[in-house]
């Protein structure tokens, strides 16, 4: 007997095999009994035909209850109008275990206003049809990402998730003890990925970063992932170019790949069709005036928040780069615009669909002097970024990189509206269970 998976049934046509997973859902027409039965891999409609199996095989319908674990063993045949275009005449069933009063019923795993009165259960929340469909195509994301820069020449550096300061603002740090010292956990790897890419000129780390940011929306999270790429010799123009192809690729195999994940999640995938470079570029001048001719009012000189992103973002059809921002409004290793020493040579990606800001990064500031005066005006404490300094005492150059925020470039993608459902267990504000 061949233990198979469900999606690779289409390769065992008239053949008996053997089906290890749980029951997702059932439903009778007296003599014939469905069982759809999920393995992780995909989604199976089992027949059970009363004239044809044991009477206490099909009376096991009656007493197998929501995600009860079984085999189901039987011969697959091609069904066109059933989930992956087979399904299974049943045989014989074997009992793992029959399961009780399962806490999530069928009408709500999926369909309420509030994911939060989820979130408590979210270990078996995952289980569900739209969530599965969202860790597979996370999968594909992070895949899709290795295999950009490895195309590309890039060359993978762990960072640290320790560090002894801050890369985002001192506002938004978890401070732990290390020994007696004060340590926090990492808000970005991008001053080591600086370092390394004077070794090695291509780079980019991948893995969790953190912000205690006391923000409850639905593009918030405490802890989430991000790619941050960084090249050396890299200028501005350069690196906008760069987050476009890579975005592109991005989309490209997710609806390559996972067509009836998103099927599932009923995402118009003609919206993704369109998402090809060139991207619209515009300056934070010209991303002020959108907001104006919109009738919000926002003063020159401030960060754009949510509201305002969503409403840049909608005028375009595609991600949209807004890049020059003001200086104060950005980080202190920003490099200045020459052209106008009050604007930062910085780039923001803000996703089309109000979706909001899924790049955020530019061009570094590679003068020694200058940089060390940015971290007193910023009243960073000089001793923690004496390595940092050192990179533009030894060998200084042009550099540039930016940050890509995986589960917002996923709720994009996949059309959902909180950002917490694209990580397998969301950090929040105040929740961190399980």
């Amino acid at each position: 007997m061949k233990v198979a998976y469900i999606s690779e049934l289409k390769n065992h046509i008239g053949e008996e095999v053997e089906i290890r997973g749980w029951l997702y859902n059932k439903r009778s027409s007296g003599k014939i009994r469905f069982l759809i039965i999920r393995d992780g891999s995909g989604y199976l409609q089992a027949v059970m035909i009363k004239s044809e199996l044991p009477e206490e095989v099909f009376n096991l319908y009656d007493e197998l209850y929501y995600e009860s674990s079984l085999a189901v063993i039987g011969t697959v045949r091609e069904e066109k109008r059933a989930p992956g275009g087979v399904e299974l005449t049943v045989k014989d069933i074997k009992v793992y275990q029959i399961t009780e009063d399962y806490p999530i019923p069928k009408v709500r795993e999926d369909n309420i206003p509030d994911v939060g009165v989820l979130l408590p259960k979210r270990h078996l929340w995952l289980r569900s049809r739209k969530q599965w469909a969202l860790m597979r195509i996370r999968h594909t994301v992070e895949k899709a990402i290795h295999d950009f820069y490895d195309k590309n020449g890039f060359i993978r550096i762990d960072a640290p998730i320790l560090t002894p300061a801050a890369v985002e603002g001192t506002t938004t740090l978890f401070e732990t003890d290390y020994f007696g010292e004060k340590a926090y956990l990492t808000q970005s790897g991008q001053l080591y990925m600086e370092a390394a890419c004077m070794a090695h000129g291509k780079v980019y780390c991948f893995g969790p970063t953190f912000r205690a940011e006391k923000s409850k929306t639905r593009r918030h999270l405490m802890e989430f992932w991000m790619v941050e790429p960084e090249v050396a010799y890299y200028e501005l123009d350069d690196v906008m170019e760069l987050a476009e192809n890579f975005v592109s690729y991005i989309v490209e195999r997710v609806l390559e790949e996972r067509q009836e994940e998103l099927k599932i999640l009923e995402r118009d995938t003609s919206k993704l069709e369109n998402i090809k470079p060139p991207f619209p570029r515009i300056t934070y001048d010209e991303a002020v005036k959108i907001l104006h001719e919109n009738g919000m009012e926002f003063e020159w000189g401030d960060d754009f928040g949510g509201d305002e992103e969503t409403v840049i973002s909608k005028s375009f059809d595609k991600p949209v780069m807004v890049h020059r921002y003001p200086a104060k409004v950005k980080a202190f290793y920003m490099k200045r615009d020459p052209e106008n020493p009050e604007l930062a040579l910085c780039v923001d990606m803000l996703a089309p669909e109000g979706y909001g800001e899924i790049i955020g990064g530019g061009q570094r500031e590679d003068d020694y002097e200058t940089l060390l005066k940015r971290i007193e005006e910023h009243n960073l404490p000089k001793d923690a970024y004496e390595w940092y300094l050192d990179l533009r005492k030894y060998g200084s150059v042009p550099h540039s990189g930016f940050g890509l925020g995986v589960e917002r470039t996923i709720a994009w993608l996949s059309g959902v509206r909180h950002v917490r459902e694209t990580i397998p267990f969301p950090r929040l504000l105040e929740k961190i269970y399980p």
